[in-house]
C-alpha cells in the first residue's frame, strides 16, 4: 500500500505521474523526502540567528566535545551531513566568534577546534526551540513507534556505514 501523508500518498505528494518501480524506491523517496521536512523545520529555529543547520551541527559536535575541543577531520566524521566542507563552516562560525581553531602544540599539522562561551551561550539559547521541533517533528508517533523507527534506521545506516 503506498504511503500517505495527510491524506495523500507520497506519489501524490510528489507529484509523480507514474507509480514507483518498487517498494524500495517508494521507501528511499520517503526517507529522503521526509529528512528534507524535518531539516527544514530545524532550519527555521537556526537561520534567524545567522546560522546554517551543517553549522549548528558543529556547535554542537564541539560543545559535547568538552574543553579539549576536536581537530577538524574528527568534527568531519562526526557531522550529519557528511558532505559539508567543515573548513568553510569552521570559517565562518570563528568569524561569528562561536569557535575557536588553534594548531595542536604536539602535531602542528592538526587544528584543534573548540566552542566559546558566545557559541555556549547561542546553543542554550536554541537547545529548547529545537527540542520543541524534535517533538514537534514525532509527537504523532508513539513512543514505540519512535523506537521501532529508530531501530529501523540504525540497520539502514549499518549496512550503508561503508559508503
Amino acid at each position: 500500500m503506498p504511503e500517505r501523508t495527510a491524506g495523500r500518498t507520497l506519489q501524490e505528494e510528489t507529484q509523480q505521474g507514474r507509480p514507483f518501480r518498487s517498494q524500495s524506491q517508494e521507501a528511499t523517496i520517503a526517507l529522503l523526502r521526509t529528512a528534507s521536512v524535518v531539516s527544514r523545520r530545524c532550519a527555521r529555529v537556526v537561520e534567524p540567528h545567522g546560522l546554517s543547520l551543517a553549522q549548528y551541527n558543529v556547535l554542537r559536535i564541539l560543545r559535547g566535545a568538552g574543553e579539549e575541543g576536536l581537530p577538524t577531520l574528527a568534527i568531519r566524521d562526526r557531522m550529519i551531513d557528511e558532505g559539508s566542507t567543515v573548513t568553510r563552516l569552521l570559517d565562518k562560525l570563528e568569524k561569528a566568534s562561536l569557535v575557536t581553531r588553534d594548531r595542536s602544540r604536539p602535531d602542528r599539522r592538526q587544528v584543534l577546534c573548540q566552542i566559546t562561551k558566545q557559541g555556549e551561550a547561542l546553543l542554550a539559547t536554541l537547545d529548547p526551540q529545537i527540542d520543541a521541533a524534535d517533538l514537534s517533528s514525532m509527537a504523532m508517533l508513539t513512543p514505540d513507534q519512535r523506537q521501532s523507527l529508530l531501530a529501523l534506521l540504525s540497520v539502514i545506516r549499518a549496512e550503508m556505514s561503508d559508503l
